[in-house]
């Protein structure tokens, strides 16, 4: 079973995620002028203008800011220090270049499917909103193939994030804590679960708040740790970001093997680690932008644009300094590029700190640090498998799905399964395929509302 879905997952990312990312991506930049770029500074001041941790309350939905945070929850997890971390060791310093490249046409990606998800969003009777890709999908193809591709994404993504991909993050959690601080993970499993249920339980209002909260605190808790060693590490950063550029292209110098497949390889992990990172693509966030209370979806657009930014121009990017500037440099333990046994991408990063703040405190750092990003982003992928669940099977199978969801979270704590990771990696691909699909069918609809032009009031 795993040998099958590592086939899967690598002609998936080697081939089809690779192009198929930055194509939409491209796209996109293309036919909205570099969104991106033109309205970077309107996002930032949309998004720091008005920064508040206690955002207005609403009826149904959420605020502009509590939407990017619950949307910057997913994507702020364990694919920004253990993804990142696996992509370096895999695919070389240069793999964080090709993160950057699928970053920054992702941006144009994220606010199309922010867009989109405004649009089409649905009111229910009981007047709570929901949107996201299967109502974008079934906009773009009416019929059996709209309802098929729907459904394809709603199940992958009920799999991917809902059950499986909170079965990673709380593994990271438990692993984490136990290296740190020598807690038991099934512990760590039972103390998630409780608080989880208990948020689950408040719905989308009670994870609003706690998401617009812990998401500004944990981002700058990690900040502030990594600036520090980079300022210890000061002088080793201009070699630090000339090994990113250089082993880009020349991946073959420090991983080995020819430079085609080298240059394969780094370009494939920076593609599936980015995504798995930033979501942008993937489909995930569109569930949270589409609840934002906004004039119109070109405001929430500039707003999504921000959080990739965050994602990985900011925070992955800091882990990734981290890392090489402690451990690829002339006297990091990984300067030739052979990896020492006992070194893997779940304990690389509290490997870096602890090179520079001491075995010990840097383990703790990392775990502490881990656990707000893996556990923002359980809160919110459970929010958005929920919505998937209830278009596949009702409203009431919400309930049913919340305790297999908890079930997972708890069994992730107990053992560290390759083959789960797998799968979560299979499946957060698949969804690409159906939301890419309908990303290029609705461009139109994008291309009307840039600027504000088109209000959907």
């Amino acid at each position: 079973m795993l040998s099958i879905v590592q086939t899967i997952n690598s002609y998936l990312s080697d081939y089809v995620l690779v192009f198929l990312l930055i194509a939409v991506g491209l796209w996109y930049s293309i036919k909205t002028r570099f969104v991106q770029v033109r309205y970077f500074g309107e996002g930032m001041r949309r998004v720091f203008g008005s920064l508040s941790l206690k955002g207005k309350k609403h009826d149904t939905g959420m605020t502009s800011f509590q939407a990017l945070a619950t949307a910057i929850a997913a994507q702020v997890g364990t694919g920004n220090i253990v993804g990142a971390s696996g992509a370096i060791l895999t695919g070389g310093p240069g793999a964080i270049f090709w993160m950057w490249i699928i970053a920054f046409f992702g941006m144009a990606t994220i606010y199309a499917e922010a867009v989109l998800a405004q649009v089409t969003r649905k009111t229910n009777k009981d007047g709570s909103i929901v949107g996201g890709p299967v109502y974008y999908i079934t906009t773009a193809f009416k019929g059996p193939f709209g309802k098929f591709l729907a459904g394809f994404f709603a199940v992958a993504i009920t799999l991917a994030l809902g059950f499986f991909g909170c079965m990673v993050q709380s593994n990271s959690i438990g692993s984490t804590f136990q290296t740190a601080f020598g807690i038991p993970s099934w512990i760590v499993g039972i103390v998630l679960v409780i608080i989880c249920g208990i948020i689950f339980l408040g719905g989308v209002r009670r994870l609003a708040s706690v998401t617009e909260k812990i998401v500004p605190i944990m981002a700058c808790l990690f900040l502030l740790g990594g600036l520090v060693v980079l300022i210890i590490r000061i002088r080793y950063i201009p070699a630090t970001f000339a090994m990113i550029f250089r082993y880009a292209f020349q991946p073959n110098a420090i991983i080995g093997g020819g430079i085609g497949y080298a240059i394969k390889t780094a370009i494939s992990q920076g593609a599936k680690r980015g995504l798995f990172s930033n979501e942008a693509g993937m489909g995930s966030t569109p569930h949270a932008h589409a609840l934002a209370h906004v004039k119109n979806p070109h405001e929430q657009g500039v707003v999504a644009m921000i959080g990739v930014f965050i994602d990985t121009f900011v925070v992955l990017t800091l882990n990734a300094l981290v890392i090489i500037s402690t451990l690829y440099t002339s006297d990091g333990i990984l300067a030739t590029g052979q990896i020492p046994e006992g070194i893997g991408k779940a304990n690389l990063a509290q490997t870096a700190f602890g090179s520079v703040f001491g075995e010990q405190f840097g383990a703790i750092f990392v775990a502490v640090c881990l656990f707000f990003f893996a556990f923002s982003t359980i809160l919110s992928w459970n929010l958005f498998g929920k919505i998937n669940a209830a278009y596949l099977f009702g409203q009431k199978a919400t309930v049913v799905y919340t305790i297999i969801a908890l079930v997972f979270i708890f069994l992730g704590t107990l053992a560290e399964n390759d083959l789960v990771w797998e799968l979560s990696d299979m499946f957060n691909q698949l969804m690409v395929l159906p939301n890419a699909i309908a990303l290029l069918a609705l461009t139109g609809i994008v291309i009307a509302r840039i600027g504000g032009k088109k209000s959907d009031d």
